[in-house]
């Protein structure tokens, strides 16, 4: 019982599962605005449109109300509503479209994020390489000492403030590169 709880647990908590949620919800909500629109809106104006001699609408009447002497309905009329047909493709085409659009939002902005992260990796494997280079080119062989060579004295180095270089590694360089990109990154999203 642990094993199948736990599995559907990750099942639900997967990234693709999530997402469909969301947009079921969204879609669902979506369709409702669009079903109100055209049925409070688009529909009367279609079913205002005279086709016929009595002034009916988009609509065939196969077979008329039966009534009985008081005016009381016994059997109801069979009527082809084709302004309910015409409304129903404009919802559909008007849901499809939205939802189109929303989707290539989305795929937008999850190629902005690819590519600023691609960028960000190549640009941090090119410091890793510089800094490769640079520790390789630190290591150089001594050249060996001839014992009868002249002892040159050597003069003191000036002091250098070494405590800022210390605390710069290149961990922490490319630490600060990272969140640099992620602000750009930011700000880029916030401008679109």
């Amino acid at each position: 019982m642990k094993k199948l709880f736990k599995d559907f647990k990750a099942f639900i908590t997967k990234g693709n599962v999530m997402d469909l949620a969301v947009g079921m919800i969204i879609g669902s909500a979506f369709t409702a605005i669009v079903t109100a629109l055209v049925n409070g809106i688009l529909k009367p104006l279609i079913n205002w449109i005279p086709i016929s001699d009595a002034g009916t609408g988009l609509q065939t009447v196969l077979r008329p109300a039966t009534l009985d002497a008081e005016g009381n309905v016994l059997t109801a009329a069979l009527v082809l509503d084709w302004g309910a047909v015409i409304s129903a493709i404009i919802t559909f085409l008007l849901t499809a479209v939205v939802l189109f659009a929303i989707v290539k939002i989305f795929a937008k902005a999850k190629d902005l994020a690819n590519t600023a992260k691609e960028k960000a990796e190549a640009v941090v494997e090119k410091l890793e390489k510089k800094d490769g280079e640079a520790e390789t080119a630190e290591v150089v062989p001594e050249a060996p000492v001839e014992e009868s060579a002249p002892v040159v004295e050597e003069t003191p180095a000036p002091e250098v403030a070494v405590e800022n270089l210390s605390e710069e590694t290149p961990a922490s360089i490319l630490a600060e590169i990272r969140d640099l990109l992620k602000a750009q990154a930011l700000n880029n999203k916030t401008e679109e």
